[in-house]
């Protein structure tokens, strides 16, 4: 069974494909579409095999042995026994601010980071929880999922970027260059809604599929660790520490790179797009459908 998270996120990269055949045919035809698709394609490879590391280095994390962090490798452990994968890599990153995240492009090759913040904030029962979500990530095998809409959505980026620079230097080569030395009106008005609207709904589909994400890897790793309750409240003090330290630091000043938020367990920008730019889902809602997960499971909270 896909789920409907599944389904949606299916949905989601269909759409996503189809906004990027349209634009392709509004710039430059296919021709033009295969050259962006090329360059996306040769950013998002490499991306894909260097991620791990490239954001672990970005954030300035640290791996940790079982003797330098016990606790920590012992509930990671213990979340990668449930979910049935290798144990990752462990590491710590030196920062107050609560959160974690799992990379790594399959099982085989993953890796989790905690901060500092979140292993002085939470409880031990909620820091499993926490693994739990982010093994999830690691077996439903997220990171695949978002390179593969990082690349349809850079290739639309620059397929709009195409579009401005034809609109600003009046050379409109539509068609496949069909016409008689130049684009007609419809043809201006069609490039100039891509170069505005195609970057915004690319951005909109593609956060709401790390939404979707998101809310997969809470019921599965609540399944997994037979536990809703401790990511329930895991996921409530993190908002709640989150906000705190927003009103002391804005989002613009925080050592966490806007580039890899959608990583995290918990939006470390949180309220600053509004719902429809967030990479994450409502706290509240995460934890209502955490709350019916475990009335499934004969829990009460």
């Amino acid at each position: 069974m896909i789920g409907w998270n599944g389904a949606k996120t299916v949905f989601l990269i269909v759409l996503l494909s189809g906004l990027l055949l349209v634009a392709g045919q509004l710039v430059g035809g296919y021709a033009g579409l295969a050259v962006a698709a090329v360059i996306a394609i040769g950013i998002n490879f490499f991306a894909y095999w260097k991620s791990d590391s490239a954001v672990l280095t970005m954030m300035r994390a640290r791996e940790v042995s079982a003797t330098d962090a016990p606790q920590l490798h012992r509930i990671v452990e213990r979340a990668a026994m449930d979910a049935k994968l290798p144990k990752p890599k462990v590491y710590i990153i030196e920062n107050p601010a609560p959160n974690a995240f799992a990379t790594g492009r399959s099982p085989n090759h993953a890796a989790v980071a905690a901060t500092t913040g979140i292993m002085g904030l939470l409880t031990e029962r909620e820091l499993s929880g926490v693994f739990a979500h982010e093994m999830a990530h690691v077996k439903n095998r997220d990171t695949l999922i978002n390179t593969i809409v990082a690349m349809i959505a850079t290739t639309i980026l620059i397929v709009a970027m195409f579009a401005r620079f034809s609109l600003f230097f009046g050379m409109m080569f539509m068609g496949g260059g069909r016409g008689r030395g130049g684009a007609d009106l419809s043809q201006v008005a069609g490039a100039l809604a891509l170069a505005i609207i195609a970057p915004i709904v690319a951005t909109l589909i593609k956060m709401a599929i790390s939404r979707a994400r998101e809310f997969s890897a809470d019921e599965m790793g609540a399944r997994n660790s037979q536990d809703p309750e401790a990511l329930a409240s895991a996921l409530t003090k993190l908002q709640m520490a989150n906000q705190r330290i927003q009103q002391v630091r804005p989002a613009s000043a925080s050592t966490t790179n806007a580039a890899v938020e959608h990583l995290f367990i918990i939006n470390p920008f949180a309220g600053g797009m509004g719902r429809w730019f967030s990479s994450h889902p409502p706290t509240e809602q995460r934890v209502e459908r955490l709350r019916k997960v475990g009335q499934e499971l004969g829990q009460l909270f």
